[in-house]
């Protein structure tokens, strides 16, 4: 086991999106860093894989080659409910779309590139102070750095002691990649009993399917997603046509369990969080990996400032969560309305024709899950 004698500035635990953006702009600034992934690049991930164009120009600075991966952009949308309605809208301002298997990836070669200490194949099992710096302890040896974040997704690691959950809906995602024939500048979301499913183009020549529903769902068909895909999805004539109509490339999905969607905190045991760590947006607004990246900004400006001996550390934890709340607050809280109005046959369906008959008051639902450029 590799024992490093020097102490990094920074120590990221978990090589996600924002764990990668966060990494990249320190390295940028001159700061040493480590970080560490427990999967090896590229790897899928369940996700929706939209980001909405408040991203685009942060992305750009960070070095993403849009061009040569000829990233779809994505200025419409559809609605339908599972009696087969289909709210249209011009999506604005739009997103883009890119599976997380090249975004991760290209981000990955970026922070290398850039100097940082890329650990894969490497969980962390352990966190704690040691004097004036943090021991890491991961599968490839023991590290020290000055400051720690996790960005670690949904899943809190053992070492990370947070509040107890609350009691509420449990959800499971599951995502596929298809071949279809469907407009790439248009993302679709279709409703059903207790969940909804979107879908839209991603790099390459391939379309996201990708869909959350209630884990008593599975548990009502045998545990078995075929079964439940064809009992419960297909119950929307257009999620019949896609799933019928589609050309899968990988036969069996991607699935995450035990999913719900609440505020955790923004530090937790002296550690940073940001990402799903410290909070998860519902799909249904599309835009987790925006706020993933948008907090990467707020922690890296804060976490700047204290390495410089400019605040202090109290200092950095109390500005980055003002900020985060400041930037994300309303906006989770606006999510949690909104899914209560999808996933339902009758109210989702109501809903859907009083919105497609007040183009006004739809724009700004949208605008509640579109966040401003950063």
């Amino acid at each position: 086991m590799e024992t490093r004698a020097e102490t990094f500035d920074c120590g990221i635990v978990g090589g996600g999106l924002a764990g990668l953006c966060l990494a990249i702009q320190l390295a940028d600034q001159g700061f040493s860093v480590m970080l560490f992934e427990k999967n090896q690049y590229p790897f899928h991930k369940v996700c929706g894989e939209y980001i909405s164009m408040e991203s685009y120009n942060f992305l750009h600075r960070l070095g993403l080659p849009f061009d040569s991966l000829k990233i779809p952009l994505i200025n419409r949308l559809g609605i339908s409910s599972e009696q087969g309605y289909m709210l249209e809208h011009v999506l604005e301002p739009g997103g883009f779309g890119i599976s997380r298997h090249t975004l991760d990836h290209q981000l990955s070669l970026i922070a290398v590139q850039k100097g940082v200490v890329l650990q894969e194949n490497s969980k962390v099992s352990d966190v704690r102070r040691s004097g004036g710096h943090y021991q890491i302890t991961a599968a490839s040896g023991v590290f020290h750095a000055r400051i720690v974040c996790g960005s670690y997704g949904k899943y809190a690691p053992q070492f990370i002691d947070l509040p107890a959950k609350k009691t509420g809906a449990n959800y499971i995602g599951v995502k596929y990649h298809v071949r279809i024939s469907q407009p790439a500048d248009r993302i679709e979301l279709h409703n059903f009993r207790d969940g909804y499913c979107g879908i839209s183009k991603v790099d390459g020549d391939k379309f996201c399917l990708c869909y959350l529903t209630s884990s008593k769902n599975l548990q009502e068909s045998g545990k078995d997603i075929n079964v439940m895909e064809e009992r419960v999805l297909f119950n929307n004539p257009h999620l019949k046509r896609i799933f019928l109509g589609s050309e899968f490339v990988n036969k069996q999905p991607l699935v995450i369990s035990n999913i719900t969607f609440e505020k955790k905190a923004t530090e937790a045991d002296g550690v940073f969080l940001l990402g799903d760590a410290a909070g998860s947006i519902t799909p249904l607004c599309g835009n987790g990996m925006s706020m993933g990246m948008h907090a990467s900004l707020l922690l890296a400006g804060e976490i700047a400032k204290y390495l410089h001996n400019q605040q202090s550390r109290e200092a950095l934890s109390t500005h980055y969560h003002r900020a985060w709340e400041q930037a994300f607050g309303k906006r989770i809280t606006a999510g949690y309305y909104l899914q209560n109005l999808f996933g339902k046959r009758l109210t989702t369906d109501l809903a859907l024709r009083f919105l497609d008959k007040s183009p006004l008051l739809l724009n700004k639902l949208v605008a509640l899950t579109h966040g401003e450029k950063f």
